[in-house]
């Protein structure tokens, strides 16, 4: 049994795989986030409970080896079949994505926009009451989520502190639907700095910034998961219009800015890929290329229905995980 009263089954842990598969083929799209593919099938509430869970008494029982308890509380099995597609997907269907993106910019962006687009009338379904602070809610989101796509990059900043928020922000993005915490680094101005940081070991940036993940990563989940038990609607409303929103960056017809350095040079990172800056959009032509493009979107919300019938989807999303209630 999960924490969340299913029972877990052979069938429910490969669906899990699938969707955890899909996140992490998601993060290497510029714009797309792993949280928008939890929420939109079927796992968010119960990822951001298990996520929770890690708390002291957790730590208790990993410290006793009570290894049955310890499963049970934090929900083992669900992050182990989610996170096993992540990784799986990272290595290699991210890979061939990343491939695609690259030579094949318009026509992935369409299949993304797709899966997204679909995904605002399913999240929309689970709201039960469409009332004035609902809608207020997913115009909150919408504004948000588009608004930051128009915002210009920080300079870059190698202050501990601003590190270490910058690190509980991207966190907090990455689990959030419709904002690409990748992204959001950026616009604070110290992607290009965690990048160099990874790639030389940088322990002065990266212990800061791994101390701010961690940290927004535990308080951030309580928060949603208090905000969803107490203010529902709410929370579904805003989460939707986050959604919403991140179709201003996954729109498949625009031209993409990057930065330049002084001297006007392209900044690169990992020594040859350019970094996004922002958007130029246009509507498209009514040429073949758009054929196919709107024939990927149908795709995309063919993908989003398939992935959600392999397990109780409805149930993961409106039971809370036990630990939510401790």
């Amino acid at each position: 049994m999960s924490n969340n009263g299913t029972k877990f089954t052979t069938a429910r842990g490969v669906g899990l795989a699938l969707k955890g598969a899909a996140m992490g083929a998601a993060n290497v799209i510029p714009g797309v986030s792993g949280g928008t593919i939890a929420f939109i099938t079927g796992i968010y509430e119960e990822l951001i409970n298990s996520i929770k869970s890690f708390d002291l008494h957790a730590l208790k029982l990993a410290m006793q080896f009570k290894v049955k308890e310890f499963a049970a509380h934090t929900n083992l099995q669900f992050l182990i079949s989610v996170g096993i597609g992540v990784v799986v997907s990272i290595i290699s269907l991210a890979k061939l994505l990343e491939f695609l993106f690259i030579n094949h910019e318009l026509l992935t962006m369409a299949f993304f926009f797709g899966l997204i687009v679909s995904s605002v009338y399913l999240v929309g379904k689970q709201i039960g009451k469409w009332d004035a602070a609902a809608i207020f809610m997913l115009l909150l989101g919408v504004g948000i989520a588009a608004g930051i796509a128009f915002l210009k990059p920080a300079q870059e900043d190698t202050a501990p502190l601003w590190v270490f928020l910058c690190g509980i922000v991207a966190i907090s993005s990455m689990i959030l639907p419709g904002l690409s915490g990748s992204y959001v680094l950026l616009i604070m101005g110290n992607y290009l700095l965690v990048m160099k940081a990874i790639s030389t070991l940088n322990f002065g940036i990266l212990i800061p910034m791994a101390a701010g993940c961690a940290v927004g990563l535990v308080a951030f989940s309580h928060i949603l998961s208090y905000i969803f038990k107490h203010f529902r609607n709410g929370t579904l409303g805003l989460l939707t219009g986050f959604v919403a929103g991140s179709l201003a960056i996954i729109w498949p017809w625009k031209k993409t800015t990057f930065l330049n350095d002084t001297a006007g040079e392209f900044i690169l990172k990992r020594g040859e890929e350019k970094i996004v800056s922002g958007y130029e959009w246009f509507l498209p032509e009514m040429n073949g290329e758009f054929g196919f493009a709107l024939f990927l979107m149908l795709v995309g919300v063919g993908v989003v229905v398939f992935i959600g019938r392999f397990d109780d989807s409805k149930s993961a999303t409106s039971e809370a995980p036990k630990a939510s209630a401790e």
